[in-house]
């Protein structure tokens, strides 16, 4: 992976180049773990005129929560643990001889601001912006192997779960039980913190776990990820709880299901943000439910759960190959409950079998 993380500095040292700043400072800790293998906490990447230096409170310990910095990278620990990384990186920049630096103004605080031109007041700073944000919207095959890893994860535990005595257990003790399988398959640990709604609360897709105990005739909606060295995969399930569906039940899960499917139908490259989300969004538009729908039908995954792209109505830009996204319609009824059904995909070309479907566990409507 060596090679890989100097392809990545060295697009991003081109660009800064272009933009007239011989060094750049990277904060951001997704941004830094895209560049440098790992992200200490705390930690900054340094791309100097001489040399490139991942700087860090303490020296890096290489768990999977942090990951192991690549080995042709210098590491160099601040002498105090308390320090700040990215006015240290401008600091060693100055020394190296850089009279201007690229700076994450989107990632900095403005007292971080003020210290960085305060410790080199003779260096301009400029804007890197979302430089490495762009960089990181195109995964390659191994970023892509690690998501399809984490989906595998999820789908493997929540389908053990699907399989237990599900009545009378607490939507928290559920969705703890669900975290602790993550880890047992292999996660470095939950994606995000796991979702689990039950009856009136199931189709939020924002629903923080309660007390409230499953009941029979419940839907029950279950969103989790796993994280797998870093990439983090999302997925969304609805079912029913010890019964027949009811009418009204089969009727809102058929039109979410038929929303999902005309999302994931629409990730082609070339497509809009935009289109994507209103091919879903249409769906559940003619049914009369307006009102109330997640303000993004998708958005990008890999470092973070939630990155560009957003699959919104007013987003703007084109889905590219080897974007991988989530497609997550739901309906809540408030007093009801609701259906979301969420998936993690990678876009690809008609002529490589279309959008690749990494959460694999099934979306029928089961009866638990």
């Amino acid at each position: 992976m060596s090679e890989v993380y100097a392809a990545r500095r060295a697009r991003l040292r081109d660009q800064c180049t272009a933009g007239g700043s011989a060094a750049a400072v990277v904060s951001r800790p997704a941004n830094v773990r895209y560049l440098a293998g790992a992200a200490p906490r705390g930690a900054a990447l340094l791309l100097g005129p001489r040399a490139d230096l991942l700087l860090c409170r303490s020296h890096p310990t290489g768990e999977p929560d942090e990951g192991r910095p690549d080995d042709a990278l210098q590491v160099h620990v601040l002498p105090t643990a308390g320090g700040d990384t990215a006015v240290a990186a401008a600091d060693l920049a100055a020394g190296q001889g850089a009279d201007s630096l690229a700076v994450e103004e989107h990632h900095l605080t403005v007292v971080r601001h003020r210290a960085l031109n305060s410790v080199a007041p003779r260096l301009r700073l400029a804007d890197l912006g979302c430089a490495v944000e762009q960089l990181r919207l195109i995964k390659d095959e191994e970023e892509i192997s690690c998501l399809r890893i984490a989906a595998e994860i999820a789908d493997q535990a929540l389908g053990e779960l699907l399989e237990s005595i599900l009545v009378g257990r607490t939507e928290r003790h559920l969705a703890l039980e669900l975290e602790r399988r993550l880890v047992d398959h292999g996660a470095d640990g939950p994606a995000f913190p796991t979702s689990v709604g039950t009856g009136v609360n199931s189709g939020r897709g924002t629903h923080r776990p309660t007390d409230r105990r499953v009941e029979e005739g419940d839907f029950l909606s279950v969103c989790l990820g796993a994280a797998y060295r870093g990439y983090r995969s999302e997925i969304g399930r609805t079912f029913v709880i010890g019964t027949t569906p009811a009418d009204w039940q089969i009727e809102l899960y058929d039109l979410v299901f038929a929303a999902q499917r005309a999302g994931r139908e629409a990730l082609v490259p070339g497509a809009e943000y935009r289109e994507v989300d209103h091919a879903a969004r249409s769906v559940l538009d003619a049914a009369g439910y307006t009102d109330g729908l997640p303000p993004v039908i998708g958005h990008g995954v890999g470092l973070e759960i939630d990155e560009d792209p957003q699959l919104a109505p007013g987003a703007m830009g084109k889905l590219d190959a080897c974007v991988p996204v989530t497609v997550e319609p739901g309906v809540h009824l408030p007093g009801r409950g609701g259906v979301r059904i969420d998936d993690t995909l990678v876009v690809r070309p008609e002529a490589d079998g279309g959008p690749e479907l990494l959460t694999i566990t099934t979306k029928e409507l089961l009866a638990l």
